[in-house]
């Protein structure tokens, strides 16, 4: 067995359902930038000066960093991508007065999951090539991992901008292993998109702007989650477009022909519980710091924070009663 071949199945074997590999091409100085690298970096300053970041000030540190694993694991020479399929087969409860929160936040945070695993799988990687380094992330480091992933063939980046799996449609969490082991790549993804386009028809605010171009500031997700602030921060206009969502949006997901491929999983993690599947509005806008810290402590809800939550069914509640 080939040191890739163990390196994968070790990773399917921790629960990861995805696992592929690309090339980080050597480089000596910023200024020999690979294409790969190049092309990156191009993307993501373009759609910084578009201003499509919003408050997301930390989108903008360093961009070059966030385009070049290089410059984040000095010497690194591959990219190890992990995905794992989190849909799982319930539905949300749309009863009146019932809030709606994202598929990927039902159950546990995911980055605990993520990252305890990545960090097994770099253990696995220490033993089977002793003195090489590693370094891993879950959506929580300068990397710009869909793009990574599709080089991997794990999927391709859809016009929604998220990663589509053959397999596992778009309900796939992604994390990377960045090492300095020479490892040969597979194939990238090939785009299936062709021309369908349900995803940008389906999305409420019109935020996709663009085949594979989302102004955050638009997205239902980014103002219910990444936002801060009170009510004045979203305008009327978008307010009236986010509906029942208190917590993320899955409709440019849920519309993906790829989706009905995809098999649910009985991960323990991603198991929804009563108040994600049904958040009832009025309950949530009287719970206090004290319960909220407790009820969301381990749930990706805590990162809207008390006010945020607060904000959002608000809104909701007003929608509803129109």
């Amino acid at each position: 067995m080939s040191l890739v071949e163990a390196i994968k199945r070790d990773a399917l074997a921790l629960g990861f359902n995805a696992v592929g590999i690309s090339q980080v091409a050597e480089h000596a100085q910023h200024s020999a930038l690979s294409t790969e690298t190049q092309s990156l970096y191009g993307r993501l300053t373009e759609w910084l000066q578009r201003g499509y970041q919003g408050a997301m000030s930390w989108m903008t540190r360093d961009p070059a960093r966030r385009s070049d694993p290089q410059l984040v694991l000095p010497g690194c020479r591959s990219m190890i991508s992990v995905g794992m399929n989190y849909y799982t087969n319930n539905r949300a409860d749309e009863k009146p007065g019932m809030g709606r929160i994202a598929r990927y936040a039902w159950g546990k945070d995911y980055h605990l999951l993520m990252s305890q695993r990545l960090a097994q799988l770099e253990t696995k990687i220490a033993a089977l090539a002793p003195g090489v380094t590693t370094k891993s992330y879950s959506d929580t480091g300068p990397i710009m991992e869909k793009a990574w992933a599709q080089q991997a063939g794990l999927g391709w980046i859809g016009k929604h901008s998220n990663l589509v799996s053959a397999d596992c449609g778009s309900w796939l969490l992604l994390g990377e292993i960045l090492t300095t082991l020479d490892l040969t790549a597979d194939e990238p993804a090939t785009d299936l998109c062709g021309s369908c386009t349900l995803c940008i028809q389906a999305c409420p605010t019109g935020a996709i702007v663009e085949p594979y171009v989302v102004d955050a500031r638009l997205c239902i997700s980014y103002l219910t989650i990444e936002l801060r602030g009170g009510r004045e921060v979203i305008s009327d206009e978008l307010a009236s477009k986010m509906g029942n969502r208190i917590f993320g949006c899955d409709d440019c997901l849920d519309v993906c022909p790829f989706n009905l491929r995809t098999d649910a999983v009985n991960e323990p993690a991603f198991a929804p519980t009563p108040l994600t599947l049904a958040p009832n509005l009025q309950a949530l806008s009287q719970i206090s710091q004290e319960d909220f810290s407790t009820t969301f402590k381990e749930s990706p809800l805590k990162r809207a924070k008390l006010s945020g939550l607060l904000r959002n069914v608000s809104i909701a509640q007003k929608n509803l009663s129109r």
